[in-house]
């Protein structure tokens, strides 16, 4: 039998998740899995070391279930091995935000009919993101003031008020908002600007906004970056209008700039402190470079339910590669012809 392992958090969200253990495991026992379970304890990193110890021991699945900080620390565990031998994941979300679980329209807080993903066996190799070549996260990477929401508010609270706790402490921050001077480069290219907040996303979902980066795809190689140029309250207020409405038309806004982009490095131009999140954990410090690795962990995804335009389907990806492998041998071809010419002429 192929063997799965379940990492959950007991204490995410409204602690769901401890009252389907058995349903989960039986559920996957049915799909074919030897399953085993371990919860994760308040030792730091336990659910990274956890998914480190299972990947090298050759698990053909590992489960992540609990909050987007669960899952970043399960991810996490999982890259420190080769591609060949990651193991597939799979998530039961029950955290509060669950921002990836949206993306792939994974079920939320709902951990049986979040685990029949897996007896779909729809898959796609999803794109990771890497930071100054440690760290990887599978969603969001984000700095300024209200990206400090969510290793801001206590997890007493999350588990306590959940969403709730979110948008107190948001309306505590939104007056403190500044911009900051920095400098972005990105795929060759770099500008300078005063922001006051920056996202490099993976998904079309962050903080709870399904479409706040319209046309991201899960597994295209790119991150998604917007950049906020101002700092004005009622400018603000007005932004987040915009993107609850859900038609994405903020990324036209005058105070939006709105980049794809695979390899960006961000620096900030002067001493104040610019704090890194990572799927809404903090992460670090700028300056830092940010790498999209393309389609590294195979994921389960509800492929029924996510739009075509956030995907590339696995077939199409494929004929793209070999038409990119076929245009790049004619080229060099064609310049050895050019060479041997040149020589016979001479």
């Amino acid at each position: 039998m192929k063997k799965a392992r379940l990492i959950y958090n007991p204490t995410s969200g409204q602690e769901i998740i401890k009252r389907y253990i058995a349903d989960v495991l039986n559920e996957l026992e049915l799909y074919g899995y030897e399953t085993s379970a371990f919860a994760t304890t308040a030792e730091k990193n336990s659910a990274r070391i956890e998914a480190e110890r299972a990947s090298k021991a050759d698990y053909d699945l590992i489960v992540a279930a609990g909050g987007d900080g669960t899952l970043n620390e399960v991810v996490n565990g999982m890259m420190t091995v080769y591609r060949s031998k990651r193991p597939q994941l799979a998530i039961i979300p029950v955290g509060t935000t669950n921002d990836f679980a949206r993306a792939l329209k994974i079920p939320r807080n709902n951990p049986l009919a979040a685990i029949k993903t897996v007896g779909k066996k729809q898959t796609l190799a999803i794109d990771v993101g890497r930071m100054n070549e440690g760290e990887h996260f599978i969603n969001i990477a984000a700095a300024g003031s209200l990206t400090e929401l969510t290793y801001s508010v206590p997890s007493q609270l999350k588990t306590s008020f959940g969403y709730l706790a979110y948008l107190q402490k948001g309306a505590e921050l939104l007056p403190r908002v500044k911009k900051h001077s920095i400098r972005i480069t990105y795929d060759g290219k770099t500008i300078e600007e005063n922001i006051s907040m920056f996202f490099c996303g993976l998904t079309n979902s962050i903080g709870g906004f399904e479409n706040i980066a319209p046309d991201a795809q899960l597994n295209d190689g790119l991150f998604t970056l917007i950049l906020v140029k101002t700092d004005n309250f009622f400018d603000l207020i007005a932004l987040l209008a915009i993107v609850a409405n859900g038609n994405g038309k903020h990324v036209d806004d005058v105070n939006i700039k709105y980049i794809k982009a695979s390899k960006v490095t961000v620096e900030p131009l002067t001493t104040d402190r610019w704090m890194i999140n990572l799927d809404g954990e903090y992460g670090g410090d700028a300056p830092v470079k940010f790498e999209n690795l393309k389609g590294a962990i195979e994921t389960f995804v509800n492929l029924d339910d996510v739009p075509d335009q956030n995907y590339i389907d696995e077939k199409d990806n494929q004929e793209y590669e070999l038409e990119e492998i076929a245009k790049k041998f004619a080229e060099h071809a064609a310049a050895i012809n050019t060479s041997e010419n040149l020589e016979s002429e001479n």
